[in-house]
């Protein structure tokens, strides 16, 4: 798949989109569970695009949605088939219809004690109960990880949580491969993946700053997995990493209140949404350009416009130099999608028609 990969970019890159195509394809059909295959797949609706095959394009768009629902390459595509999901520029102007599921999801594993003290809601009960029957804590089976995952989130453990959630592709055993791909397929993954903590306080703060508060908590879900009194190696602190010089400067700019403390939930997002507001404005509401200054500040960000411009946007993504400011475009923009499809009733609905 890499090196399918690599073959149809230098092909792009040489102006030959249909060669391009054929090796993008070869992914899709030879290597589908490939992580280069949703990528691949939406780019073989952009170079269709741009050789003129507009019919193909939009087959090519919706076969991502309906293959590869979760990722950021489904974002793109259904913002390029017109759907009301925003794009890069319109983002800022979107405001998503949040309804959030109301039954508690079923544990894959343990015992009907434990399963009934869940589906109660009496979490720590539940997690006591876990800590008596979770035996094989060094060798768990799938089913095992995927209910520690879901009790840890279910305390408020979002770190260790998503990380048992998210390497449930890790597992080798044949049998447990055909349980993953169940288990990728069903919303009650998605859902416990995708948690909303803190739902009011950012809420009510976006709506405050005109941004859409899933948008919020996608950016705080990159940033922090939810741990509000987390702290880098560069002193950035709490849900939405903020430097505490930034928070500073940036309600001295605005005429807001200095920050009390920033490990606090309801200051970090209040100081986290108002600098977010101000790099969507310094960049005329262009959210790519806003995310991207919030990773790598707006000098970079001005320096990769002038030295790629802006004509396709995907494009610039792509050739963003930073690692890490790439993978945190799309990690963004990928978890805004999957709010979306999870949180917005009219997305699920037209992402199930497919």
């Amino acid at each position: 798949a890499t090196l399918r990969w690599k073959n149809a970019q230098q092909a792009a890159k040489t102006g030959d989109a249909q060669k391009a195509i054929a090796w993008a394809q070869e992914i899709v059909s030879e290597q589908p569970d490939s992580e280069l295959a949703p990528e691949a797949a939406f780019w073989v609706g952009k170079w269709q695009t741009k050789i003129g095959e507009t019919t193909a394009a939009k087959a090519t768009f919706t076969e991502v949605l309906r293959r590869y629902p979760w990722s950021y390459y489904a974002w793109r595509s259904a913002a390029l088939l017109g759907w009301d999901v925003g794009d890069f520029t319109t983002v800022r102007d979107r405001v998503s219809q949040i309804e959030p599921p109301v039954e508690r999801l079923a544990l894959p594993a343990g015992s009907d004690a434990l399963r009934e003290l869940y589906a109660l809601g009496l979490d720590r009960d539940a997690w006591s109960q876990w800590q008596v029957e979770f035996k094989t804590v060094q060798t768990p089976r799938l089913e095992e990880q995927y209910t520690d995952g879901i009790l840890r989130t279910a305390m408020g453990d979002y770190l260790d949580g998503l990380y048992m959630l998210g390497s449930l592709d890790q597992f080798d055993d044949p049998a447990d491969r055909d349980t993953f791909r169940e288990v990728h397929q069903s919303d009650s993954y998605w859902l416990t993946l995708f948690p909303f903590p803190y739902r009011g306080v950012v809420t009510l703060t976006a709506q405050r700053r005109q941004l859409d508060p899933l948008f919020v908590i996608a950016l705080i879900r990159q940033e922090s997995r939810f741990v509000s009194d987390i702290r880098s190696s560069a002193d950035a602190v709490g849900l939405m990493q903020v430097l505490p010089s930034t928070a500073d400067w940036i309600a001295a700019e605005k005429g807001e209140a200095a920050p009390i403390d920033l490990a606090d939930p309801s200051d970090n997002v209040r100081l986290g949404t108002l600098y977010l507001q101000y790099v969507h404005e310094q960049w005329e509401n262009n959210s790519l350009l806003a995310v991207a200054s919030y990773n790598a500040g707006p000098g970079n960000v001005e320096a990769w416009i002038d030295e790629f411009g802006l004509s396709d946007p995907d494009e610039f993504v792509e050739k963003i130099p930073f690692d890490e400011t790439r993978g945190y475009v799309s990690s963004v923009f990928g978890n805004y999608w999957n709010y979306m499809r999870l949180y917005d009733p009219q997305v699920r609905s037209q992402l199930e028609a497919l």
